[in-house]
């Protein structure tokens, strides 16, 4: 009975001491704003309030590119798709990569080393990385590391839930 009531008042211990740190310590996100000077393919530009994309997004779809969220390696069907076509952004179809430009990275996530046009995509610091983001919508994608193939030598490693698949026909 004496270790129930410990175990009774640990949790209650943990759960208060996670509700104060995402109520009060937690750093809130800036807001997904491009650079200045950042233009996107058209110059054109989708902006949606937080419910409008909660309504539009799946909770992951959500979470990946309204929150920054990463999904887990393999995870994505998109990962192993070797049809050719292209990769739209999954919340504005901005289209951002060619089945052309997508090579096998061993990462567990897509991975390509160019984008449709250099202006559909802008990144962001990230620590000792750069973020990647959707140029029409803000969306978070994934990261762009160096260490890619030529000619660009860069890898674009993408969250697959960021991504639509459009085939080609």
């Amino acid at each position: 009975m004496k270790q129930t009531r410990f175990f009774v008042f640990a949790a209650i211990i943990v759960v208060g001491a996670l509700w104060l740190y995402g109520t009060y310590f937690a750093t809130p996100r800036p807001p997904h704003k491009p650079p200045p000077g950042t233009t996107s393919p058209n110059g054109r530009r989708v902006e949606k309030t937080d419910a409008e994309w909660r309504s539009l997004l799946t909770r992951s779809q959500y979470n990946i590119t309204r929150e920054r969220g990463t999904e887990w390696p393999n995870s994505s069907e998109l990962t192993h798709e070797h049809r050719n076509g292209v990769y739209n952004c999954v919340c504005c179809q901005n289209p951002l990569f060619r089945s052309l430009t997508k090579f096998d990275s061993r990462t567990g996530w897509p991975s390509f080393y160019a984008p449709v046009v250099p202006n559909a995509l802008y990144t962001e610091p990230d620590g000792n990385r750069s973020e990647v983001r959707c140029s029409v919508c803000d969306a978070h994608l994934g990261h762009v590391f160096t260490d890619g193939p030529e000619p660009t030598g860069l890898r674009y490693c993408m969250n697959g839930t960021a991504l639509a698949f459009i085939p080609a026909k």
